[in-house]
């Protein structure tokens, strides 16, 4: 039971993560100049979930029990190698700002996913019109660009799109588990084990790859990949994990209304990324289909009524 004090706490954490995760994609863009995009964040999450283990030991805080280990490792690869690693990817080939309004499709995946559990929120007709119009802002948006380029470069966005839509989902399976896994070990522990598990393993993904040859750092990569490892990792991945403790996951997985703004501002603004009406316009529907799909609408008949076996049965933390 969330008190009103965690309750409180959880807003305010939310609303830091709203503002906060905007500014990555900038920061992962500029990464990428000179780091490759499986050890960047292999680097960046084991430095993190290192560096918030040793903080909890001196202060003699209670590490994840054996028990909570193999779904911590499962957080990891939903949110870090998926979820995270999946953004990095994509912004090879696609701007950051459209990246991400792009994943401003994340609440569609995150409804969908509750929808799908038992004890989620149930799918509604009204929700399914709001996917419908969110996915239509989504090929306004990649539609022109995938017709604009061709070749490699129309192969690369592509497949950069794709990356993105795969990391939502995986990020919303994520989050969904989360949300439900681990809730009496201590929430800063469970934040650091997803952190150091997921890093881990994009540090052998990049190592088989053979990216160690092509790793290297200017001023402006170094400041960016600080910036991610310190403020935007352990400071925003904590703050989200303590959101999703406390908070709906629908209300939570808002936080991709604000993100886009603040990431298409900088795209422009530092990186001189295009924003043109049409970009516009597909956000306005994207942003549209999402408020229609977090709509709590109980009057409606369920597309997909409750049985006590769902039809995606993830862990429960019972």
């Amino acid at each position: 039971m969330t008190t009103p004090r965690q309750r409180k706490f959880a807003i305010l954490a939310w609303m830091w993560i709203c503002v906060l995760w905007g500014t990555t994609y900038l920061a992962i863009r500029l990464t990428l100049d000179t780091m490759p995009p499986l050890l960047m964040p292999g680097i960046r999450w084991t430095i993190a979930g290192s560096t918030l283990f040793a903080w909890l030991l001196i202060r003699g805080q209670r590490l994840p029990s054996r028990a909570a280990w193999p779904g911590i490792v499962m957080l990891g690869v939903l949110m870090i190698v998926l979820g995270n690693a999946g953004v990095v990817w994509a912004e090879l080939t696609v701007p950051s700002g459209l990246a991400a309004l792009i994943v401003a499709s994340n609440p569609f995946w995150m409804a969908g996913v509750e929808a799908s559990r038992a004890d989620g929120e149930r799918l509604t007709w009204t929700r399914v019109l709001g996917f419908l119009v969110g996915f239509s802002g989504i090929v306004l948006l990649v539609w022109p660009e995938l017709a604009r380029v061709t070749g490699a470069a129309k192969a690369g966005f592509l497949a950069g799109v794709v990356s993105l839509q795969v990391a939502c989902f995986g990020w919303a399976l994520g989050s969904s588990y989360s949300k439900r896994h681990a809730r009496d070990e201590n929430i800063l522990a469970v934040t650091a084990g997803q952190m150091l598990s997921g890093g881990l393993m994009l540090l052998a993904l990049g190592t088989l790859h053979g990216e160690w040859a092509h790793l290297g750092f200017s001023t402006r990569s170094a400041m960016a990949f600080t910036y991610l490892t310190t403020i935007a990792g352990v400071g925003g991945f904590g703050a989200y994990t303590y959101a999703l403790r406390h908070l709906p996951v629908s209300l939570v997985s808002l936080y991709a209304y604000v993100n886009p703004v603040i990431a298409v501002a900088l795209g422009v603004l530092v990186l001189g990324e295009r924003f043109t009406w049409r970009m516009g316009l597909a956000a306005a529907l994207v942003f549209g289909g999402v408020a229609i799909v977090q709509r709590r609408d109980q009057t409606r008949r369920p597309l997909i009524r409750r049985t006590r076996k769902s039809t995606i049965a993830m862990t429960s933390s019972t």
